[in-house]
């Protein structure tokens, strides 16, 4: 059946009170309300499978956590179970001195007299009596007259107000009293305040303070507007008499969805206490959520007296026990409510974190409160267990302002304005691509492969290792500076550049000069490698304390002549050292300027000209043909070599003449003119009797080729190396000594290789050098050794 085009013919509007002179409007709430928890009782009966008594137990236990004072445990007599909980409770000694039970009964006095019996012994206990009142229950369910409904609920006060004496004489129990008419906000307001004067007389005992009667003024089903419920609450207060020896509680649920509203609107009016659940658990559309009611007031600097702190725990409790969720979208517990999709709250929230650490360190210094303010956040999360991590969660509607800040919050890296466009760019097309939510793990990961930031993630060019000069001192011992800021002043004054760049994988050795580190790095980018690229902006900051402090830099690159409005190519760099994160983030620039565009390769045809270049020469052609980063003796001693050479030696050639002295491969292993090569070998360690392990030796067994004859050798040592010179020293009756040894690896993952460098010494003064490579770093040890030993 459809909607009625005039729900005027089926549904009546409520009828509003005339109150000219309604008082609540004008009043603000100050102070917490007396809070009970109801969701042992209230909310466990609307589950579709209740609670268990461990589950209760465990959900009772949370509550106490929380500091609720006073807990709606069960309707003990609808059940054994329910009694039995009650009871364990008690006799367990598991309710702290200062929370009140409170139980639930109807009118009934063989249901009342079990509930009285459910808290005997305990040390505070509420009895909580209700009989409905409104006209619909009156003349549809129970078909009493208002007279008749009156002399129910009289009688069993009295009854109970016996039962009480008398168990307090017994057992010692502290009781109060609670009375509501069910269905209040349905029932004529002069009949409602009729029958609670009623039952205050019968009581007999209401009294100020502790002594108060508890009149619960419940809005069984939602009726009316929040406002409805404030007056109705309002003219209880003002008809009621002895006002100062009574509670009004309230008890909204929320079928209208204003069950908040309500019970703050009500608060206002005059209520004392609210009954709620977790949450807001409950029949229908559930009870008024404490949850919200109390961080609403913590939001306005209202201490609540319920403590949230650890809010994810009491959300995990609250749905392991009723076995349902809480809706993402749940006033400060869902998991969404603290996060931002939307760009332009994404850049709002961005903004306001920074002005607020800005105003919060100022204040600090005044000595004054450091307030809470906040775009989109009306609370901290901070304050309810939560961290920061998710309050900006990017899809394909999230602006650049949310990505920078996900940057910073993972990375420490505050991108400048116009790359933060550029990465904005970059995550809108995986984001379109994927159509999915991207994780901070998903944008800090897209944003080091794009700028090649971390180990993990270099480009083409990474660098090694560099030096930088000021040339306007020639005189200086060292000229070298690796502090000074590329974005200062001193960046004016002319600088050289020396470095090892890997290129490709391969190192290369590159030089250039300019008017600060970064213009001689660009300088030598385009002699060496013919990339020619302009800083067109550059920016940098400090992140981190103490010894763990680090330069951010930020560079933009552009081709020389490229229009103001075209886009360059950015690049980022962090380091200890201002200048060399200056200079990573200028080859993060080339990386991402490059592409896959070829670089030329090292000219093997130039060559080393006796006389005029020098070992470092050398160096970089052993490194570009080889991958062999030599000692510097070693590299001494072959340059010293090449030096006597009457003409110019080309690079492909002096790695032959070096193969050749060095008996060296390709593949690592000795050359064929070795006089020693490795065959095969096995390393033991042998411990003498009477000795300990930190006194062991090792064992040498093997097959070395000696002038092209396979021998078994075996030999002994405090090492690898020392253990097959000692084979040798079998061999040839000679004695060898390791005057220096150095190793390195080659090469990247699976390919990666050691290389080793063994000088020898005779007994009689001789030395020799030699080179060895392997996968194993022990065997390109003890290839170098043979190498060594073969040049002697």
């Amino acid at each position: 059946m459809p909607m009625l085009k005039d729900p005027s013919q089926k549904y009546q509007p409520y009828t509003p009170l005339n109150i000219p002179d309604r008082r609540w409007p004008s009043k603000t709430l100050t102070k917490a309300p007396i809070w009970l928890s109801t969701d042992l009782r209230d909310g466990n009966q609307a589950l579709a499978n209740p609670m268990s008594i461990p589950q209760k137990t465990l959900f009772f236990k949370q509550l106490v956590a929380c500091g609720v004072k006073e807990i709606e445990v069960a309707y003990p007599a609808a059940s054994d179970t329910d009694f039995g909980f009650v009871r364990g409770l008690i006799e367990q000694k598991m309710v702290p001195d200062d929370v009140w039970l409170q139980v639930l009964t109807p009118a009934r006095a063989d249901l009342i007299k079990r509930t009285v019996d459910s808290v005997a012994g305990s040390k505070h206990a509420i009895i909580h009596m209700y009989n409905a009142t409104s006209p619909l229950f009156r003349d549809v369910v129970f078909r009493n007259s208002k007279e008749e409904t009156i002399a129910l609920a009289v009688e069993h006060t009295k009854l109970i107000r016996q039962l009480t004496e008398e168990c307090t004489a017994k057992h010692g129990t502290v009781f109060k009293y609670e009375y509501s008419p069910e269905t209040f906000t349905q029932t004529e307001l002069e009949f409602a305040v009729e029958v609670c004067e009623a039952v205050k007389k019968a009581w007999g005992k209401a009294g100020t303070g502790e002594d108060r009667i508890i009149f619960n003024l419940p809005a069984t089903v939602e009726i009316a507007t929040p406002n409805h419920y404030a007056d109705q609450i309002e003219m209880f207060c003002r008809l009621i008499t002895e006002r100062e020896k009574i509670i009004v509680s309230l008890h909204p649920h929320n079928d209208r969805g204003t069950g908040t509203a309500a019970t703050e609107l009500g608060q206002l009016a005059g209520g004392d206490r609210v009954e709620g659940c977790l949450f807001g658990n409950g029949e229908r559309t559930g009870n008024v959520d404490l949850v919200t009611l109390g961080l609403n007031l913590y939001s306005q600097g209202i201490a609540p007296n319920l403590d949230f702190s650890d809010l994810y725990s009491v959300i995990e409790t609250v749905t392991q026990c009723n076995d349902l969720p809480v809706h993402p979208r749940h006033p400060y517990a869902g998991e969404l409510v603290f996060t931002a999709f939307s760009g332009s709250h994404q850049d709002a929230i961005k903004k306001g974190f920074e002005q607020q650490k800005r105003r919060h360190a100022l204040d600090a210094q005044a000595d004054q409160p450091q307030y809470w303010s906040m775009p989109y956040l009306p609370v901290d999360p901070a304050d309810l267990g939560c961290n920061y991590e998710a309050i900006i969660r990017v899809n394909s509607q999230s602006g650049k302002g949310g990505i920078a800040y996900i940057v910073r919050q993972a990375l420490q890296l505050d991108l400048p304005r116009r790359m933060q466009v550029a990465f904005y760019q970059v995550i809108q097309g995986i984001s379109d691509t994927t159509g999915k939510e991207m994780t901070t793990e998903d944008i800090t990961t897209a944003f080091k492969k794009s700028y090649h930031y971390g180990h993990r993630h270099e480009g083409r060019l990474a660098l090694h290792s560099f030096t930088i000069a000021d040339t306007s001192r020639p005189s200086s011992p060292t000229g070298v500076s690796r502090s000074s800021s590329p974005s200062s002043p001193s960046h004016e004054i002319p600088r050289k550049f020396e470095g090892k760049v890997s290129v490709d994988g391969i190192i290369r050795e590159i030089r250039g000069q300019g008017n600060g580190p970064l213009s001689a790095l660009l300088d030598a980018l385009k002699t060496y490698l013919d990339v020619h690229l302009e800083i067109r902006e550059y920016s940098e900051h400090s992140f981190g304390e103490g010894t763990e402090v680090k330069a951010g830099s930020y560079v933009e690159l552009v081709e020389p002549g490229t229009a103001k409005g075209v886009a360059g190519a950015w690049g980022v760099g962090a380091d200890s050292d201002i200048a060399a994160s200056g200079l990573r983030a200028v080859l993060s620039a080339v990386n991402s300027f490059l592409g896959d565009k070829s670089l030329p390769a090292f000219d093997t045809s130039s060559g080393f000209i006796p006389g005029k270049s020098g070992s470092t020469a050398v160096a970089v052609a052993i490194r570009q043909t080889m991958q062999l980063e030599l000692p510097r003796r070693l590299l001494m001693e072959f340059t010293g070599d090449l030096s006597a050479e009457k003409d110019s030696v080309r690079f492909d050639v002096l790695a032959q003449m070096f193969k050749r002295k060095y008996h060296f491969d390709d593949d690592g292993q000795l050359s064929s003119g070795a006089k020693y090569t490795l065959v095969s070998f096995n390393l033991t360690n042998i411990c003498p009797e009477g000795t300990t392990g930190q006194d062991s030796r090792r064992r040498f067994e093997g097959d070395i080729k000696v002038d092209g004859v396979v021998k078994h050798v075996v030999g002994e040592g405090n090492g690898p190396l020392s253990s097959l010179i000692g084979a040798l020293e079998e061999q040839t009756k000679s004695t060898y000594t390791i005057k220096d040894y150095t190793q390195h690896s080659i090469g990247e993952g699976s390919s990666v290789k050691a290389a080793s460098y063994v000088e020898l010494i005779t007994a009689g003064g001789k030395t020799a050098w030699g080179v060895g490579t392997d996968e194993d770093i022990t065997g390109s040890g003890l290839r170098a050794v043979l190498s060594a030993a073969s040049g002697l």
